[in-house]
């Protein structure tokens, strides 16, 4: 056995080891962090309480992914064809939005020559889905935040293995945080029809439930290069309305073609590389056909790697863009500083802006978060709506007859700054009247709120201002 001496010995340089740790971790905060507030709570608890303080900066203090490397910006060959691909697709006009600053967060430029088309719900979302995989001739790209081994779920893999029969290649990436739950028989099955996987344990990235950050929550489906869909949706029976806790779920993807899919596929060639160090773009067809409508768009991907605040800075320039109107849907309403002052501001200049959030409850802490900030945005002119019927999941920007945008994002710190997102934008007054349309009729099922937090039950005003406190993380 030990003495005492030896024991005392060995916790002291414990203590001392995990405090050196400590004091190392708050100078990362000091020289990163994007307020004085978020440095004094991290370093106060870091130095305090060391057993607690090293333990939750290890999963929750990082908002920077080192060593992120994607297939863009890693080669400079690549980097030339995306310069000549944007000249060769460049409108024969610029937009009346001037769209610099999203081409600047993009990494990427506008380009002409797109078509999209609105997809309402799960069952006409995956309807299309289903219809393009089962055309595909060439291959299939397959990136979900969840993926549930459900009716749906099921759907999907029955599909994918067909195509894989077929000849098709099929490449199949999940964030193995959010899809956490799918059996390794789903997998499996997968794998065993020669489909191509990332696998969980040996790629890069979080891969523990506690492990918060850094998660990828894209939602992608690409065909044969040609046709591409992006939005809310993950792969669930909720997804389509059948969980009666969350009723008609209300969603928005959209199927896109023209060179914007080739912007979609590169972010997926970009997040594969991550996962795999595998480099796939080869295989992958890149020329695109200018369609009839001749939109102008942009694929807007942010994330964690980026050396920009890139989600956040998306929403910021959308908002200040706007003249007359700005709609935003979300599923949460957790805006940092920026983004608080920015709608607040819009609303003190005259514009409309509404922002569109659920009734109904998934996460109980950001649907509480939300109510410590709606006073204040009402304050300023905010309109707030909530969406009654179901649970409400879409992620849509509108701002006046100019700017559409539909994707992953949400309004929150995470889709800011922590998580891999993407956003399809649509320069163009047609697309914007769709959108306008769309969410019109989602108003039309929402009540305009007119109480204030005090106003509110007893567990709303208790809980609200408590659940703010981890804004940061939500």
């Amino acid at each position: 056995m030990l003495g005492k001496g030896r024991v005392s010995t060995l916790y002291l340089g414990a203590f001392l080891a995990l405090e050196a740790t400590a004091i190392y971790f708050a100078w990362r905060i000091l020289s990163t962090a994007r307020t004085p507030q978020g440095s004094v709570g991290w370093v106060a608890v870091l130095i305090a309480t060391p057993y607690i303080g090293v333990p939750a900066f290890l999963f929750l203090g990082h908002h920077k992914l080192p060593g992120y490397r994607t297939s863009r910006r890693a080669s400079e060959q690549v980097i030339t064809r995306v310069k000549s691909f944007g000249e060769r697709h460049a409108p024969l006009q610029r937009p009346t939005l001037n769209p610099t600053p999203f081409e600047k967060i993009a990494d990427l430029p506008i380009v002409r020559g797109n078509d999209m088309r609105l997809l309402v719900d799960g069952a006409a979302t995956f309807e299309a889905i289903f219809a393009a995989i089962d055309s595909a001739e060439s291959y299939v790209l397959v990136q979900f935040f969840i993926v549930h081994d459900d009716a749906l779920g099921q759907s999907l893999r029955e599909r994918l293995m067909a195509a894989a029969a077929r000849g098709v290649t099929v490449w199949f990436m999940v964030d193995a945080v959010g899809s956490r739950k799918l059996n390794a028989d789903y997998l499996d099955g997968l794998r065993e029809a020669g489909i191509r996987l990332v696998e969980r344990r040996g790629s890069r990235g979080p891969k523990q439930r506690f492990q918060l950050n850094f998660r990828n929550h894209r939602k992608t489906v690409i065909v044969d290069g040609t046709v591409g869909f992006i939005g809310g949706h993950n792969v669930g029976d909720e997804y389509m309305g059948r969980d009666a806790r969350f009723g008609p779920w209300r969603d928005t993807h959209i199927e896109i073609r023209g060179p914007m899919v080739a912007q979609l596929q590169l972010i997926f060639a970009e997040d594969w590389h991550w996962r795999t160090s595998e480099v796939i773009l080869d295989p992958l067809i890149w020329e695109n056909t200018h369609q009839p409508r001749d939109l102008t768009g942009l694929i807007v991907a942010t994330g964690p790697g980026d050396e920009m605040e890139t989600g956040a800075m998306f929403f910021f320039a959308a908002i200040a863009a706007a003249r007359e109107r700005v709609w935003i849907a979300s599923p949460y309403c957790v805006p940092d500083t920026d983004i608080l002052s920015a709608l607040k501001l819009a609303a003190l200049r005259g514009v409309e802006v509404r922002l569109m959030v659920p009734e109904v409850i998934d996460h109980k802490i950001p649907w509480l978060a939300a109510f410590a900030y709606f006073d204040e945005l009402r304050q300023a002119g905010v309109e707030i709506w909530r969406y009654q019927p179901g649970f409400m999941h879409q992620k849509v920007v509108l701002v006046d007859e100019a700017l559409s945008a539909i994707g992953t994002s949400n309004l929150d710190n995470r889709s800011f700054r922590l998580n891999f997102e993407a956003m399809a934008m649509f320069f163009d007054t047609s697309v914007a009247r769709e959108v306008s349309t769309m969410l019109t009729a989602d108003f039309e099922n929402a009540t305009r709120m007119d109480r204030d937090l005090k106003s509110q039950k007893v567990w709303i005003r208790i809980g609200a201002p408590v659940a703010r406190l981890f804004a940061p993380l939500l």
